[in-house]
């Protein structure tokens, strides 16, 4: 039985992975990145509280005889996020009203 032999790659160096073009940004980056990584996890934890709270708000209106969607209120989520952060922020919205209507 022949044993393989892994083949390695040389790690990049922490200027290769950053872009950075000397090792006092590359650390910079490194920490910014770390910390971006760190609000992207407590970004998806709040959307998929946000999910969580649309179900029980959709489960509310379907049992009282009313439609799963409110567009009025849709209406001014999208608003709300187009103030706060321009016209990104509708598509933002739009992609967080997509998340939390599930399957409509």
């Amino acid at each position: 039985m022949n044993a393989t032999t892994p083949v390695t790659t040389p790690a990049a160096s922490p200027t290769e992975q950053t872009g950075a073009r000397t090792p006092e940004a590359a650390e910079l980056i490194g920490g910014a990145r770390e910390r971006i990584d760190a609000l992207d996890d407590r970004i998806i934890g709040l959307v998929q509280e946000r999910m969580a709270v649309s179900a029980v708000i959709q489960e509310a209106r379907i049992s009282s005889g009313g439609r799963r969607v409110n567009l009025s209120r849709e209406m001014e989520v999208l608003s709300h996020y187009r103030d706060a952060l321009g016209k990104p922020g509708t598509q933002l919205a739009m992609t967080l009203l997509e998340l939390c209507r599930g399957r409509v």
